[in-house]
């Protein structure tokens, strides 16, 4: 089914949908008419010599120098090389594609100025797979992600490169392979087609479906370790979470009793402690608080989805247009940076929790470091040693991007979101989470082993799959290989998904 795209509704499974997934998109006819409707009254205006910033002026500290006609026809061209200034190998596909249906969005809303064409030709260099090829880094994340965006914007020109059925071609080539005409641009296209954070807003979208799947991850492995640890799970009583009010934690507590129901410890035939550890005892308020702080970012990522990031903003039913900050990213990266922070911090509780497995003076009556030859092996003891590395580059990692501002344009732009570092950083703490997660998953698959009581339904599960991928460690091997591949098991998903085809929804 073809997504229509009005300016609206996009939400972040659709950018999902598009950017991973090559859901075909079109223009609503109601976008359609508002984007002519949006351009005619620019033409008017430029035919009246109204001052119009970025269409007939400079940009940023030029933007008090007025073009004459003749510059209008060419500002735009080069606007479009001078910003094309980013940095260092490509973008992933997904990225990109993710910000031009951001960028499509916001020309369907009809304030942008820009001739339809330019639009079209982003819908079909989506719908026929023509992908530019984009520095990742060079955006301020402020006046938009300019620098990655023009060099989207450098495919309208013919110019550039492009990914093209798995060759990265002369952007030229790659529109003529895929049968889609040059546009070119003309006044006001090409500072249209750059001036809003897209970029980021697309990344943050990616991030915070992949962070959901991945929180979700994170409370099969805790189910697992609890079982493990013979952990009280008075706990994890609903009522106990709903009586506080946080709905994060009345999820996570859910989904947790999810997990284990059907097992021993569940059904109370297995001795626990009055109180248990914090890392046990506190799970669903941890992972809870980031279902929050996740679910506030989302909201935010979605109203900039669905806004108008542009500068000017153009109002064709009152005549006027307005030059602003619309571009501005902070409110995406503000959000963001909390949804990096609840990352890590439910990394370094997976983390404690790994550690109460091997540790026999903590883990219930396990073998210490989950090895029945000690002294001789050393079991899971340096699985922590690769956790502990992978949490502190996230701690580094978490210091607020959003704060880092540096003025730029001879302080014309003297406050920028750094909204970019950002969504990189998310994704480099997201990458290290799995590590850390797949570690724990092994640990508590192994711990469980030792164990001859009954598990829940959805432990069980997740033990099997596990399994699949990772023997049990009978004997010292070098665990290298195993840690890439809990890793890369975690990114796959294969595990939520066949626990929550066991025991329902995790949410």
């Amino acid at each position: 089914m073809t997504l229509i795209i009005k300016g609206e509704g996009l939400t972040i499974n659709d950018v999902v949908d598009v950017a991973r997934n090559n859901k075909k998109v079109k223009l609503h006819e109601g976008a359609v008419y508002r984007i002519v409707k949006c351009r005619q009254m620019l033409e008017r205006k430029m035919d009246a010599g109204e001052i119009m910033y970025g269409v007939n002026t400079g940009i940023g500290e030029f933007s008090e120098v007025m073009l004459t006609d003749d510059q209008v026809k060419e500002f735009q061209k080069y606007l479009i090389y001078n910003h094309a200034a980013g940095i260092g190998d490509a973008m992933p596909v997904d990225y990109v594609r993710g910000a031009m249906l951001c960028r499509i969005n916001v020309h369907a809303h009809g304030n942008s100025g820009c001739r339809p064409e330019i639009t079209q030709t982003l819908v079909e260099m989506l719908n026929k797979g023509v992908t530019p090829y984009v520095c990742r880094k060079g955006s301020v994340g402020a006046s938009g992600d300019l620098a990655p965006m023009a060099q989207i914007a450098l495919l309208l020109l013919g110019e550039g490169k492009a990914f093209y059925k798995g060759e990265l071609l002369d952007g030229k080539d790659a529109m003529s392979r895929a049968g889609i005409k040059i546009p070119g641009l003309k006044a006001r296209d090409g500072l249209a087609t750059i001036n809003g954070s897209n970029v980021l807003t697309a990344m943050s979208a990616l991030f915070l479906f992949d962070a959901n799947n991945w929180l979700k991850q994170a409370e099969i492995a805790a189910a697992m370790s609890l079982e493990a640890l013979k952990a009280n799970m008075k706990p994890y009583t609903p009522i106990l979470h709903e009586v506080r009010g946080f709905s994060g934690a009345v999820r996570s507590a859910k989904a947790i009793q999810k997990l284990i129901k059907g097992g021993d410890l569940e059904l109370g035939k297995v001795a626990a402690k009055v109180q248990d550890a914090y890392s046990m005892r506190s799970t669903p308020q941890v992972i809870g608080a980031a279902h929050d702080a996740l679910a506030y970012a989302k909201s935010q990522v979605e109203i900039e989805l669905n806004g108008v990031g542009d500068n000017p903003v153009f109002f064709p039913d009152e005549d006027l247009q307005l030059s602003g900050a619309n571009f501005q990213g902070t409110p995406v990266s503000l959000p963001m940076d909390m949804a990096g922070i609840a990352i890590t911090m439910v990394s370094v509780m997976s983390e404690r929790r790994m550690n109460r497995l091997n540790n026999p003076a903590l883990s219930a009556g396990l073998p210490a470091f989950l090895t029945k030859g000690a002294g001789m092996f050393s079991g899971l003891m340096l699985s922590q040693y690769t956790a502990d590395m992978q949490i502190v580059e996230q701690r580094l990692l978490s210091a607020p991007a959003s704060v880092q501002s540096i003025p730029a344009a001879a302080d014309q732009e003297d406050f920028v979101s750094m909204g970019m570092n950002t969504a990189i950083k998310n994704f480099q703490i997201l990458d290290n989470a799995r590590g850390i997660l797949g570690i724990e998953f092994m640990a508590a698959a192994q711990a469980l082993d030792f164990r001859e009581y009954a598990f829940g339904k959805g432990v069980v599960k997740a033990r099997e799959v596990v399994r699949k991928y990772v023997d049990f460690l009978d004997i010292d091997r070098p665990l290298y290989k195993d840690h890439n591949a809990m890793k890369d098991l975690v990114e796959s998903c294969e595990i939520l998904k066949a626990v929550e085809a066991e025991v329902g929804p995790l949410e």
